[in-house]
């Protein structure tokens, strides 16, 4: 019997993807954490012949596999060539954030007897996990998420019943002076809308409340914007879903990620759902400052 989806969940030590396995689990995966790369074509295969296998499953794997984890983008490959509905996912975040992650728990980073230092342990992963993250379907930045917004990250993600052959757009909003985000497809740069930071009354609110979405909609080159995107868009998805790809990442960008992004994230991400499609909405620094 055929799979109905595979995710493979790797990426960097102490970015998350452990969270990750639990909350597919809770959402109804079959989760494996750790399994050895020489088992997972062998997993693949006996659930395509069982009668009753895991119509969704998720496997765990990373450096704990040592050298052998040079050999996953082989076997990434050839899964790819096997008729079965792969994701996978590639989970990081900043050396800084990994540090203190670290060290809030105490545990020894897997690299640790290859390195001097918990700094060049992380180094060596990132370079050892460089040809992985070529292979993700999506990267995942957990920089600003704490346990329960990855889980809610995950679930809307996740949590539904859709082909996973279909095309999941998540549409972000993010701040430019916070960087760009790892996971786009698609960056979008409104900085071109006049900033209602600068208004007087509206400094404090953000691309969600009523005052300011009226400041934006007196400017018509929002509307005329927000018009022409959701004509690129219903241009691109036919063509992306025809290729076979399950994630598209629309970065929305302005200067803090607080005002103009959000409210175009918004009416975009909306827009899409009224056209049935997998979409969901994510602001990355909002609440940041």
């Amino acid at each position: 019997m055929k799979m109905d989806s595979l995710v493979i969940i790797t990426g960097l030590s102490g970015s998350g993807k452990s969270l990750a396995g639990n909350c597919l689990e809770d959402l109804g995966f079959f989760c494996v954490d750790n399994l050895p790369i020489s088992l997972i074509r062998p997993f693949c295969d006996m659930a395509r012949r069982s009668t009753d296998p895991p119509r969704r499953s998720a496997l765990v794997v990373d450096i704990r596999e040592g050298a052998a984890i040079r050999k996953l983008p082989d076997t990434l490959q050839a899964l790819r060539g096997m008729d079965i509905p792969l994701q996978v996912l590639f989970f990081e975040c900043s050396d800084e954030v990994l540090k203190r992650r670290f060290s809030e728990t105490r545990r020894p980073h897997p690299m640790a007897g290859h390195t001097a230092t918990l700094e060049d342990a992380i180094v060596l992963e990132r370079m050892e996990m460089a040809a992985i993250r070529d292979f993700a379907d999506r990267i995942i930045d957990t920089d600003r998420f704490n346990a329960h917004q990855l889980k809610a990250y995950l679930s809307n993600a996740f949590g539904g019943a859709a082909d996973s052959r279909s095309l999941n757009i998540n549409v972000l909003s993010f701040g430019f002076k916070y960087g760009i985000p790892a996971e786009a497809d698609l960056v979008l740069d409104v900085r071109f809308i006049s900033n209602p930071y600068f208004v007087e009354g509206l400094r404090n609110m953000t691309g969600q409340d009523g005052p300011v979405q009226e400041f934006l909609l007196q400017q018509p080159e929002t509307e005329a914007f927000a018009s022409r995107l959701k004509d690129f868009l219903g241009f691109l998805v036919p063509l992306y879903t025809k290729e076979g790809k399950t994630y598209l990442t629309v970065a929305i960008g302005c200067t803090g990620g607080k005002h103009r992004s959000v409210y175009l994230a918004g009416e975009l991400g909306r827009h899409l759902e009224g056209e049935g499609l997998a979409a969901t909405i994510n602001h990355r620094d909002l609440g940041r400052e």
